[in-house]
């Protein structure tokens, strides 16, 4: 008998998929309603906890309210003022928006039903490949391209993989590129104890609606901006983030690691991704008991505004027939 199993569930009338490691009890569960990590339980101190903070009713799931772990395409956070323009062609993605009512953010799936395509295990680990082909459709304002769009989740020993792939099924170029907005809760007290250490080089600078500025201006050492350094381990209580940073230092693997640890459990989560920006955010706008309650370390394939700057034309272009794929994923440092 293989050590992982599956388990079919729902959340209300969501189906949702488990993925169970049955020597160590760490599961994920996986909602096929935008792709949504539900769930990571890992062993910590002889009990399992839960080190996401996600959705826990079919009500919270319905309406994404913060966007918790969105699968974000084909375009990641912001597109300034809605209107991008590709090939010479200037798209409105909120024709019918008020002028003060133009925000568009992280993509059009978040709400989209994922079809099943395969869940797989073996002593080494489980795979669950979810599909979507909203993208395929022109039904989305000021986007007439045609993206198909498949996302694995692998659960092994020493953590969670992602890989997301895009396919441009049109006969034109298109813009798209991805991005996964996970929320890491590691204590139930909120992030102010918990220590950030990241590998960027220079931090994105950005205007009063978040969006990076124009050309080289983006971009600033982080040398010059040290309430954004975080290149060595530095404590969160006080920092206030939704900044994005770039021009990562690899390991000597090639993975691009954000790690995230608890000092006095000594849990340690590391958010990897192979290439592209990382976005932080503490949380500090959400509401209520939310508020800083956990925090989001997004990874990226192309900065905020990928769609409006030149800089960004090639990791975003996408040819007639070809496909894409971006891999990022949880690794653990379990006390």
């Amino acid at each position: 008998m293989s050590r992982y199993a599956i388990r079919h569930e729902h959340l209300g009338a969501f189906p949702v998929v488990a993925l169970i490691d049955t020597e160590t009890g760490t599961a994920i569960r996986v909602a096929r309603r935008g792709a949504t990590l539900l769930e990571y339980q890992v062993p910590v101190a002889g009990r399992l906890c839960n080190i996401v903070d996600s959705y826990t009713t079919a009500d919270e799931l319905e309406t994404y309210h913060g966007s918790r772990f969105a699968v974000m395409a084909p375009f990641a956070n912001r597109v300034a003022d809605a209107r991008y323009h590709f090939a010479g062609v200037e798209h409105d993605l909120a024709p019918d928006a008020a002028p003060d009512a133009r925000t568009i953010m992280h993509g059009f799936v978040r709400a989209s039903e994922f079809d099943l395509l395969s869940v797989d295990t073996d002593d080494t680990g489980a795979c669950l490949r979810l599909g979507c082909h909203a993208l395929l459709e022109p039904v989305h304002a000021g986007y007439p391209f045609k993206i198909d769009l498949e996302v694995a989740f692998t659960l092994h020993a020493s953590g969670l993989d992602v890989t997301a792939s895009l396919r441009n099924m049109g006969d034109s170029d298109a813009p798209c590129f991805f991005g996964w907005h996970p929320y890491l809760r590691l204590r139930e007290d909120g992030i102010d104890g918990l220590e950030l250490k990241l590998p960027a080089q220079q931090a994105i600078v950005t205007n009063d609606a978040l969006i990076p500025l124009p050309g080289d201006a983006a971009y600033r050492p982080l040398d010059a901006m040290p309430e954004r350094d975080f290149r060595t381990w530095r404590k969160l209580d006080g920092c206030v983030l939704d900044s994005g940073f770039a021009a990562p230092k690899p390991d000597a693997d090639g993975r691009i690691r954000s790690h995230l640890r608890d000092p006095e459990t000594g849990l340690s989560v590391a958010m990897w991704q192979e290439r592209g920006v990382t976005v932080v955010y503490t949380a500090d706008t959400l509401r209520g008991a939310e508020i800083r309650r956990s925090i989001a370390i997004e990874p990226m394939e192309a900065m905020t505004n990928a769609f409006n700057r030149p800089d960004c034309a090639a990791a975003i272009t996408l040819a007639p027939g070809a496909e894409r794929t971006f891999h990022c994923g949880l690794e653990l440092n379990l006390p």
